[in-house]
């Protein structure tokens, strides 16, 4: 699966996008400043998604990697 099609599919289950994700994720104190705060590791970050919208682990890690950068 691409990075783009784990993205749609977390868009048609959540009904979010990855800049609400990064929205919600500024609230948190994950991001700063649309940067992923250096003391957030992958598994807060995994632990979160799966608890607050029951995403998978492949899908969770997805994220991660947008919010580290990755674009594609």
């Amino acid at each position: 699966m691409s990075f783009q099609a784990y993205l749609d599919n977390i868009k048609a289950k959540t009904g979010k996008d990855i800049n609400d994700f990064k929205k919600i994720a500024e609230q948190k104190g994950f991001l700063q400043k649309g940067k992923l705060n250096s003391e957030v590791k992958a598994g807060t970050i995994v632990a979160w998604l799966k608890e607050d919208f029951d995403l998978g682990h492949g899908h969770c890690m997805a994220i991660f990697a947008a919010f580290k950068g990755k674009k594609e």
